[in-house]
């Protein structure tokens, strides 16, 4: 007992020194394992939240393709300026403010507003409450009369569209456009500007290295062929490898195609053994209509909905081209939107594809909590 009670008094007297130098001695072992524990930890979290370039393609790849098939813009180039302009999404005013384009402020500008130096101190950048706000903006923002000369190039001229928007003063920088197409090469965006969501798969981490070697190809066509030829879309993916005829799918299910040069209804026909009414019927077109190398070509009726909420009108328009666009019935596009099938189109003007507009052109009540959630 004598032994017990002398054990207790050594160990648990505070002032005894022996206690204190073990108690010291495991106070700096404890703070030595906290130490490399937080150092070691710290590193794992700051090399998790680094993001990639493939990071941010692989989040933001579907709305740029939603971007170009709604306002005419390569998905290409929405995502090579995204990856530029935000670091990957990472940096302070794509963190903070959600601006993924560093797009200023400008005087028309009536939403949020946050304060950065960049050619100037203290400059006037705007504010979003979603990334996706931002990507919306940035395509309205091209629609601009600055940014008119882009839209009389083809989609797949990413080279065109990224010196042009140097040219157009887009950024101050004189390495802009060489630093586009660089991202755009380096990560094979320019799959998206011709084959759009049938394409998402072959971008950022799931890249398939099966179809570098298509990519690259694309690249050097379009270089020899220039800004000026229609063609290089149906020539580089309208066939599969063996030069089968390619059948694609839409978003919500329709078979099409894109035309070769000298197809006809009759040919086609006979080629996937169908009647020449049926392309008429399915396409909204006449006996008489002759279709375009890169057309696209139903194979199947197209329904009263598209994939897509809305459409802006681009200036010459017709409510057919929509139509062919997203696959939705032409007399669906009238009846929601309560248009006048005799009178033309405005530019800018927005279009629901899938639900009826009221006569103050507003969604319904439950349309707008379903696209609420979705968002």
């Amino acid at each position: 007992m004598q032994i017990v009670r002398l054990c207790a008094l050594f160990f648990f007297t505070p002032e005894h020194p022996l206690y204190m130098s073990l108690f010291k001695t495991t106070v700096l072992r404890i703070a030595s394992l906290i130490g490399t524990c937080v150092l070691f930890c710290g590193i794992g979290i700051f090399a998790n939240d680094e993001v990639s370039s493939e990071d941010y393609i692989d989040k933001w790849k579907k709305e740029a393709v939603s971007q170009m098939i709604e306002y005419n813009i390569p998905a290409s180039i929405t995502l090579a300026q995204g990856i530029l302009e935000s670091g990957n999404g990472a940096s302070t005013l794509a963190l903070k403010s959600n601006n993924h384009f560093g797009i200023k402020c400008h005087s028309d500008w009536v939403g949020g507003r946050t304060y950065h130096d960049d050619d100037e101190k203290g400059e006037c950048f705007r504010v979003y409450d979603h990334p996706r706000d931002s990507y919306e903006d940035h395509s309205k923002f091209l629609l601009k009369s600055r940014y008119a000369m882009l839209f009389e190039l083809e989609l797949d001229d990413y080279k065109g569209w990224a010196k042009g928007l140097k040219k157009c003063g887009y950024a101050t920088n004189p390495e802009y456009a060489e630093r586009l197409i660089t991202i755009i090469e380096r990560h094979n965006l320019n799959v998206l500007d011709v084959e759009g969501n049938d394409a998402l798969a072959e971008v950022g981490k799931g890249e398939t290295k099966v179809e570098t070697k298509i990519v690259k190809e694309q690249q050097v066509i379009s270089d020899r062929l220039g800004s000026e030829s229609k063609a290089r879309t149906a020539k580089n993916s309208n066939t599969n490898e063996g030069g089968a005829r390619r059948i694609r799918t839409t978003e919500h299910g329709i078979q099409f195609i894109f035309a070769r040069e000298g197809d006809t209804q009759k040919s086609l026909g006979k080629e996937l053994d169908m009647m020449p009414w049926q392309f008429r019927k399915y396409n909204g077109v006449s006996k008489s209509h002759v279709f375009n190398l890169g057309d696209k070509i139903y194979l199947q009726p197209k329904k009263n909905h598209a994939a897509y909420t809305w459409h802006t009108v681009r200036l010459g328009q017709t409510i057919w081209d929509i139509s062919q666009i997203y696959g939705i019935k032409t007399s669906a596009i009238i009846r929601k939107n309560r248009l006048n099938p005799n009178e033309s189109l405005q530019a800018g003007t927005k279009l629901s594809l899938q639900w009826p507009l009221s006569k103050e052109g507003e969604l319904p009540w439950y349309a707008k909590l379903i696209t609420a959630k979705e968002s």
